[in-house]
């Protein structure tokens, strides 16, 4: 079965992620570090904006396709497909004007966890409703 709204926002985050992947290949070259982040706090913190892309992305790819095979209205796959989008890229931003907090780090978190909350809620609420 096709997702269509769940592989559009796959499709956009894999960009975003070759885009995390490629920061990381610069600062290296940069910075000359092979492996680890070596003295870089540039290349360090690139490496945590990737990380914790990949710590989160997946899942919320996962609980997106659950909610569209769910039958959840392509409205709602969207809003939360576009938020996790927009979060994502927010905290990037973020992350890397500023290693401590900053608005576009808390609008990546904040957004990034609505996204979670609502795909749980909606995937607890449509297994008891069954």
């Amino acid at each position: 079965m096709f997702l269509p709204v769940t592989s559009l926002y796959a499709g956009l985050l894999a960009l975003l992620l070759i885009v995390l992947s490629v920061r990381i290949i610069r600062e290296r070259w940069i910075h000359r570090v092979g492996i680890g982040t070596g003295e870089a706090k540039s290349l360090e913190i690139a490496v945590r904006v990737h990380g914790n892309f990949v710590e989160f992305v997946p899942f919320c790819l996962i609980l997106l396709a659950l909610m569209e095979l769910a039958g959840a209205s392509p409205q709602l796959l969207h809003g939360l497909g576009g938020l996790l989008f927009v979060a994502r890229i927010s905290h990037a931003i973020g992350l890397t004007k500023s290693a401590g907090t900053s608005i576009y780090r808390t609008i990546g978190v904040a957004g990034t966890f609505a996204v979670l909350l609502l795909q749980s809620g909606f995937l607890i609420g449509a297994v008891i409703g069954h």
